[in-house]
């Protein structure tokens, strides 16, 4: 999507035909001058070969030319007719006014285009790290990530985090050095830190020509002609045994012979894909999105190398036993005929088609009209308009069969990661959890004008629907309602959102610390509630042990019934544990939400007549106070990781500044450019102002990613302070 880097290698792109002659283009019916006024065209039948379609997502550093790219490649293709530039905002991935406005990608971009026979499903994604969660939530719905660099800039922290998610969500991945025509970049001096970096299986597949015009493929299509640095036979040959090398057989066919002549296409092929798939290879591909270079050699890979959905490996999806005890690994069977399994992995809002759940169909063939179930939800929902995206654009479908991916609308039900299916059989199937980062950047808002709430509310709600990595939470310890994403830029875009398109003005100012509690210690206590006003009366008396849970517990939070004799019927430990959730919501020595706690209910006692759920949520949420109050509570402040990147000469300055705000500097790496980063870890609540000081210290040209990391306890005299501040607040 739109990633800008301040430098002449992001200006408009060239007009010129593509570089290398190919089959005959017609430009598609959604091309540039042929935009509907309906913003949808009439179904057609879609239903492709699984083996036919690849599905690829461009992810990496803002301004590493991803969108420039997706373009280019549209424009190869024949699918549009000339191309978009970004500094006049008419490329086909950034389309909404805010991306024109902030000339960056701000949200994921469905392209589509065929080439040699396949359908390539292309996901341009947003390269701020303000908007990571974005780029993240499509890895399930493709077999490939390509990890775009900018030829000039090197690796950057995206391209760090990237290659690390992709590796870890076990998916195959490429590494496409853009702007290779940059006279500044070293791409010889760049090729050797991706391989010290993410390891010697970071091999070339092309090698540009000492001009850089053009490059030469050294694999299953090699050409001929002198290369900028390594050579075309050096190449090849390390790409052969880097593949062969996981299969035996064809190992002692290559050692014995000395070269590949021996062992087929097919093979080379298949094997190379078992190495993309095991992440045995990662091939480098360099490329020119503003010339065209090396865009023809790209795609061919695309379409003749790359797994399809079939070859792809298996998504993680986990599913209930059958009675209901343990969750098991289950994965689609990319079958057209088998029960549909479609995973939603972004939630948009279209002008002309409403709410719009975008998908990727791992199993069976989803049809128009027809019905199908959401998660768990009982009622079957009725397909009114089965879409396929390109860009802004949608155009109507008959089906969509395994591997493809395509949008339903007018459906208020769907939200992000939920499962499409058929059959009750498969309501428990869901994807295992993303590594979406936390929103940790806040800010208190207010309406400006509190007649507004009502469309506040319903703004926000489409708001949040759409963003994984958006939240609103009430504090009840500050008193302050406060919006929470991934960064200053991310917050910004959104309050800028509600006052475009929705007129709504909002107050804003740094929130409050937000602390948690947890406790240290194990503790006993009890609590007996009893209200008599005549007639039935309540009555409930509970008895329980707090005890603090391991820190990487999933829930946080364990509710144990430990009673015996029937001390207390089981009919009202429901009751018991809501009364404690409520506790954990707001706090037992601060107001700030709890967890790490486990409860454990062991004794208790009842009246045949006058217990009530209300009396024994009144003595579970007294009881558990009491207790969090003897087990040593205390505060927890998050700690996040940050990499800031800044010139060379300003790294004193950084890491003298983190010191001041409690921050530990873990690393330094030195970057080309004279750039380097700075890893460190610090409190959340001391950076509150660090972009803005940043800009000061760097003189406009640091940038930094920022991660939650974990949690510390809060230093003791912060913590008496908020206790303290806490002790005259109402029990509201």
């Amino acid at each position: 999507m739109m990633d800008v880097a301040p430098d002449q290698f992001d200006s408009g792109a060239e007009q010129s035909d593509p570089r290398a002659a190919g089959p005959p283009r017609t430009v598609c019916a959604w091309g540039r001058h042929a935009r509907l006024t309906s913003g949808r065209r009439p179904a057609v039948a879609n239903t492709r070969p699984t083996e036919d379609i690849r599905n690829i997502a461009l992810v990496g550093q803002t301004g590493s030319g991803k969108t420039l790219l997706s373009e280019r490649l549209l424009f190869t293709t024949g699918t549009i007719s000339r191309m978009g530039s970004i500094e006049d905002g008419s490329t086909f991935s950034d389309w909404s006014d805010e991306e024109r406005h902030h000339q960056h990608s701000l949200r994921t971009s469905m392209l589509h285009f065929e080439h040699e026979g396949h359908m390539v499903n292309l996901i341009d994604t947003p390269g701020l790290a303000d908007f990571a969660g974005h780029a993240i939530s499509v890895f399930p719905a493709v077999e490939t990530v390509a990890v775009v660099i900018d030829a000039h800039s090197g690796i950057e922290p995206m391209t760090r985090r990237m290659m690390r998610i992709a590796k870890d969500r076990n998916l195959p991945r490429m590494i496409i050095v853009n702007k290779i025509d940059d006279p500044r970049c070293d791409l010889e001096a760049l090729t050797e830190q991706i391989r010290e970096t993410f390891g010697a299986e970071c091999l070339p597949i092309n090698l540009p020509t000492p001009d850089k015009s053009d490059t030469i493929s050294v694999f299953d299509d090699e050409g001929e002609g002198e290369t900028l640095f390594s050579s075309e036979e050096d190449a090849h040959q390390a790409i052969i045994e880097q593949i062969v090398e996981i299969q035996d057989d064809l190992m002692d066919k290559y050692l014995e012979d000395g070269d590949e002549s021996n062992i087929t296409k097919q093979q080379l092929h298949d094997v190379f894909e078992q190495a993309l798939r095991e992440g045995h290879l990662v091939p480098i591909c360099y490329c020119s999105a503003k010339s065209g270079a090396g865009v023809n050699p790209m795609l061919h890979l695309f379409a003749s190398i790359l797994p399809n959905p079939l070859e792809g490996n298996p998504r993680p999806f986990l599913k209930l036993e059958k009675d209901g005890s343990d969750e098991i690994e289950f994965s689609g069977d990319e079958k057209a005929d088998s029960p549909v399994i479609a995973h939603i992995f972004k939630v948009t809002t279209d002008s002309f088609v409403g709410k719009l759940g975008v998908f990727r169909v791992h199993q069976g063939t989803i049809k128009s009209k027809s019905e199908i179930l959401i998660g768990d939800q009982k009622k079957p929902l009725r397909i009114g308009h089965l879409l396929k995206r390109q860009g802004k654009e949608s155009v109507e479908v008959d089906s969509l069969g395994p591997g493809d991916i395509g949008a339903i609308g007018k459906i208020d039900e769907v939200h992000f990661d939920a499962v499409l299916h058929e059959g009750h059989d498969l309501d428990s199937v869901h994807l295992k959890a993303l590594p979406l980062p936390k929103p940790m950047y806040g800010l208190a808002v207010e309406l400006k004008n509190h007649a507004d709430e009502t469309k506040f509310s319903s703004a926000l709600h489409k708001i949040l629907a759409e963003d994984p990595c958006l939240k609103l939470e009430r504090i009840k310890a500050t008193k302050q309602t406060v919006l929470r994403g991934l960064g200053e830029l991310h917050l910004r875009v959104v309050i800028e959102r509600l006052k475009d398109q929705y007129g709504l003005e909002l107050l804003t100012e740094t929130p409050k610390v937000a602390y948690r509690e947890s406790i240290t210690g194990t503790a006993e206590a009890s609590y007996r509630h009893k209200k008599q006003s005549g007639g039935s009366g309540q009555f409930g008396e509970v008895h329980l042990r707090v005890s603090p849970l391991p820190t990487d517990h999933e829930e946080g939070f364990e509710f144990v019934n430990a009673t015996v004799g029937g001390s207390i019927p089981r009919q009202f430990m429901p009751a018991i544990e809501k009364g404690i959730r409520l506790a954990l919501e707001h706090g037992a020595v601060a107001g700030y939400p709890m967890s790490g706690i486990k409860v454990e209910v062991f004794d208790g006692k009842f009246h045949a007549v006058d217990s009530k759920e209300i009396a024994f949520i009144t003595a579970g949420k007294k009881a558990f106070i009491e207790a969090v109050t003897k087990a040593h509570p205390v505060l927890l402040e998050p700690i996040v990781h940050l990499e800031v990147t800044v010139p060379s000469d300003r790294m004193g300055d950084i890491a003298g500044d983190l010191s001041t705000k409690r921050g530990r500097v873990q690393d330094t790496q030195m970057l080309p450019g004279d750039m380097c980063t700075v890893i460190a870890q610090a409190p959340l609540s001391e950076l509150q102002n660090f972009s803005t000081e940043l800009k000061s210290i760097s003189g406009g040209s640091g940038s930094y990613s920022m991660d939650f990391s974990h949690e510390e306890n809060t230093p003791p005299h912060i913590q008496q302070e908020v206790i303290a501040a806490f002790a005259g607040h109402d029990d509201d």
